[in-house]
C-alpha cells in the first residue's frame, strides 16, 4: 500500500480527532478489538463477542479458563494506558514492564528474562540462550535509539521482528512485542494496529523471511494493517465519507467495478476491512487510492 495513502487518511484522522483524545467509546472499541486479535493469535479461547462482553457489556463468559479472562482483563488496562507511556523510552525496561502488567497471576515470572532455553514453534529460528539476553536486549535497544528519524514503518518492521527474534520471556513475547510496535506507531502520531486471526498465517509467514534478513514483507503487512486501522477510527469519529460500506454499493457510482475493489483490497492495495467473506471500505479511501494510483 502506498504511504502516501495512508498519509492522506492519518490527516484526515487527527484533523478530525487528536489520537490522544479519541472518544471513550472508540478508544474501549479499538481496545477490545486488539484485546481479541493479539490473544486470539496466541491461543486465548475467548471469542470475539466474549471479549466485548468482558470489556464493554461487563459480562463474564461462562465455561472459559481464569487464565483467558485475566489475560483479556490484563492486556486491554495495558493497551489503553498506551497514550500514558508517549514519553518514556522504548526499551528493556518498558518491555519487562508491559509484559508485567499483561502476565499479572497469569505467568510466574512475569516481567522477568527468561532463564531457560526456548523454541519458536513452526520456525527453524532459535532465539538466543538466556545467558545471552541482557545484552541482547541493550542492543536490540541502542540499535533502535540508532535508527531514530528513518522511515517509521521500516524501523517499525525492523523492531518487532529483532524483538520476537530475542525471544526475552518464557511465554508472552507476541502479545509484549506487539504492544511495544503500537508504542512506537503512537509516539509517531499513528494509530495502533490489530493483528487478528485472519492475519496469523501472512503475520507469521514474515518473521521467515526476517530471520533471512528481509523485513519487506512485514513492513508492507503493517502499511496494510495501518490502513485497515485508520478506516475503523475514521469511521467512528469521521464524517459521511468515512462510513464503511460494502464495496458492491460504492461500485454503483464510482469509477472502478466491485470486483476491482475487491481485488486491490485483497492485494493490500486499497485500505479496506473484510466482513463475512465480503469487502468493505470508503468513499474517502477510493478517492484517495484513485488520486495515488489513477
Amino acid at each position: 500500500m502506498k504511504k502516501s495513502i495512508l498519509l492522506t487518511l492519518r490527516e484526515a484522522l487527527l484533523d478530525a480527532c487528536p489520537l490522544t483524545a479519541l472518544p471513550t467509546d472508540t478508544m474501549r472499541g479499538m481496545s477490545a478489538l486488539n484485546t481479541w486479535g493479539t490473544n486470539a493469535i496466541e491461543g486465548n479461547r475467548l471469542g470475539r463477542r466474549e471479549v466485548e462482553d468482558v470489556l464493554l457489556r461487563d459480562r463474564t463468559p461462562g465455561g472459559h479458563r481464569v487464565r483467558d479472562l485475566l489475560e483479556t482483563v490484563n492486556h486491554d488496562a495495558v493497551f489503553r494506558g498506551l497514550p500514558e507511556r508517549l514519553d518514556a523510552p522504548i526499551g528493556a525496561e518498558t518491555a519487562l514492564e508491559l509484559h508485567a502488567l499483561v502476565f499479572f497471576r497469569v505467568l510466574p515470572d512475569a516481567g522477568r528474562l527468561r532463564k531457560v532455553p526456548v523454541r519458536v514453534v513452526g520456525s527453524p529460528h532459535t532465539p538466543p540462550p538466556h545467558e545471552w539476553l541482557p545484552r541482547a536486549m541493550m542492543q536490540w535497544q541502542d540499535e533502535l535509539d540508532e535508527r531514530s528519524g528513518e522511515e517509521v514503518f521500516a524501523t517499525a518492521a525492523w523492531m518487532h521482528h529483532r524483538f520476537e527474534g530475542i525471544h526475552p520471556f518464557t511465554d508472552g513475547n507476541g502479545r509484549a512485542g506487539r504492544l511495544l510496535l503500537n508504542l512506537y506507531l503512537l509516539r509517531h502520531s499513528w494509530p495502533p494496529v490489530h493483528v487478528l486471526p485472519d492475519d496469523r498465517d501472512a503475520y507469521m509467514d514474515t518473521f521467515d523471511l526476517g530471520h533471512q534478513g528481509v523485513h519487506d514483507g512485514l513492513e508492507r503487512l503493517l502499511r496494510r494493517l495501518m490502513g485497515r486501522s485508520l478506516l475503523l477510527l475514521l469511521h467512528d469519529v469521521g464524517g459521511e465519507e468515512d462510513r464503511l460500506t460494502r464495496v458492491s454499493e460504492l461500485a454503483r457510482d464510482g469509477p472502478y467495478t466491485a470486483k476491482y475493489l475487491a481485488l486491490r483490497a485483497s492485494q493490500g492495495k486499497l485500505p479496506a476491512d473484510k466482513r463475512g467473506g465480503r469487502w468493505w471500505t470508503t468513499r474517502r479511501a477510493v478517492d484517495v487510492y484513485r488520486e495515488a494510483v489513477g
